[in-house]
């Protein structure tokens, strides 16, 4: 069926395999942004956003990472230690997610800077009202497809303020990597050659859990949500070695008959430990569990094996969607939800 590209063509009504196939494109988006550097007075970042909107930040603490505290927040609450010496990103790709106006309130209350990523909406309003710093996304996107502008907004404020060097511009240089990696995983690529097609076939029915070690965790992450929206299955995801103190032991005994994917992502970026793991895990859990379908990262640098790993997730499960003939592009239930928490 993967080799049917009417057939695809039906199922995707969207193109979401057209959107994934031009995401390198991402790398190249240039942001006009006037922004002050001041670097030093900058003791803490803390990046606000929900689902989609936060994996740019994900991305951005393993590279090229920060030389201070660089914390995630995915609620409506910011840490306690933000103040006047934080500088807070809020990140909304729609510009309405409840949670990040929460936050950005939050951090106009503390005195903190703020910057503000988003496509439109509230966010967008508030930037321009207040004259906060704005990096407007490209909108028409589902927030989990625009990754890699995100990314480059959040470097393209960085290398302003002080905090990164030419990062923005590193980041646009791989886009011709990307490029020619995506094209072993198109749909024109027979299923005998594609790496994508074979292992959303071994995905249909099953739960998929992906593992990583800290370096692609992110990476593991966005495979995770890439499986929940767009091939609609639920999936699980946990980093080594965190994996080998608790949930090692769960695959060990009941189901027997385990109805999972297990997907290794690997990289020889990771500690050499974390390496070793994998393999003596795979090792120990012989027989207990699914064996894992390996992903070995390609690229060199490192953020060309994010950008491997991440656009093969995005392939893997949009044809794993159509292999279960489910639409990969819309979220109902996820906009039902909003709805209802407004009623």
């Amino acid at each position: 069926m993967l080799d049917d590209l009417q057939v695809i063509h039906d199922r995707d009504p969207q193109d979401a395999l057209g959107i994934a196939e031009k995401q390198w494109q991402q790398l190249q988006y240039e942001y006009e942004v006037e922004i002050q550097p001041h670097a030093d007075s900058i003791k803490n970042i803390v990046f606000a956003g929900m689902g989609g909107s936060a994996l740019y930040a994900l991305v951005a603490k393993v590279w090229p990472g920060f030389d201070r505290p660089f914390e995630v927040v995915r609620n409506y609450d910011l840490p306690a230690y933000v103040g006047e010496d934080s500088l807070v990103f809020v990140s909304s790709y729609s510009g309405n997610t409840e949670e990040t106006i929460s936050a950005l309130h939050q951090a106009e209350g503390k005195g903190a800077g703020i910057i503000v990523i988003t496509a439109g909406g509230q966010l967008a309003d508030l930037a321009r009202e207040k004259n906060y710093p704005l990096l407007l996304l490209p909108g028409g996107l589902q927030p989990r497809h625009a990754l890699w502008y995100g990314l480059k907004a959040i470097l393209t404020a960085t290398d302003k303020l002080g905090l990164t060097d030419g990062k923005a511009d590193e980041l646009a240089a791989q886009a011709e990597f990307l490029k020619d990696a995506i094209q072993a995983w198109l749909p024109t690529v027979p299923t005998d050659k594609n790496a994508a097609k074979q292992i959303a076939q071994e995905c249909i029915g099953k739960s998929p859990v992906i593992y990583a070690g800290p370096k692609l965790a992110p990476a593991a992450y966005k495979w995770k949500i890439s499986f929940n929206e767009n091939a609609k299955h639920i999936a699980w995801t946990n980093e080594f070695p965190e994996f080998n103190h608790n949930e090692f032991m769960g695959w060990t005994k009941q189901p027997v008959d385990k109805p999972y994917t297990i997907i290794d992502l690997r990289s020889s970026a990771e500690h050499p430990r974390v390496q070793k793991r994998f393999e003596v895990s795979a090792r120990l859990l012989s027989g207990m569990r699914p064996a894992p379908i390996i992903v070995t990262a390609q690229g060199d640098p490192f953020i060309q094996e994010l950008m491997f790993t991440i656009a093969l997730g995005d392939f893997v499960t949009l044809y794993t969607a159509l292999l279960s003939n489910v639409n990969p592009t819309p979220v109902e239930l996820i906009e039902n939800l909003k709805k209802s928490l407004d009623e």
